[in-house]
């Protein structure tokens, strides 16, 4: 079973209390070790990474604590395999469904306003979301570690 660091724990503050508590609640449920990269961000931080093109919007949840961004962990070392995210949304998922959050978007399937009511696996939402994207003849914007209140 996994725990947050305490610094993971500082960059949920300001962050939506009941997300805060899903992410609490999805690292007891994890296979996959994650922390907390980004909670809530400033003006200058979100226009920061709109201008180097890690963001794509100055409407970030990010600025108004609805949103977190999670690094998955293996062997201790960042990764940045799909598949820990995969596992890393299935919690998250499931913690959302035990504490009530209403509503929970994911980076990796920005098509789905609620991966609450997403029947499948959060590895299939995300091959939907990549298919959406080429069949509009559009590169997918996929952003694995950002999870939001969603619809």
């Amino acid at each position: 079973m996994f725990k947050l660091s305490q610094r993971s724990v500082g960059r949920l503050a300001g962050v939506d209390e009941a997300l805060t508590e899903c992410v609490v609640r999805a690292i007891e449920l994890t296979k996959v070790d994650f922390g907390v990269t980004c909670g809530m961000r400033t003006w200058e931080e979100q226009e920061r990474l709109l201008a180097a093109g890690k963001s794509q919007t100055m409407k970030s949840k990010h600025l108004d604590g609805k949103a977190v961004d999670l690094v998955a962990y293996c062997d201790g070392q960042i990764s940045w395999e799909l598949n820990l995210y995969d596992d890393v949304a299935e919690a998250m998922r499931s913690a959302a469904n035990e504490t009530g959050l209403e509503g929970l978007r994911w980076g990796a399937a920005w098509q789905i306003p609620d991966i609450l009511e997403f029947y499948g696996t959060m590895e299939q939402a995300n091959l939907e979301y990549i298919d959406l994207r080429r069949s509009q003849g559009r590169r997918p914007f996929i952003d694995a570690p950002h999870f939001e209140i969603g619809a």
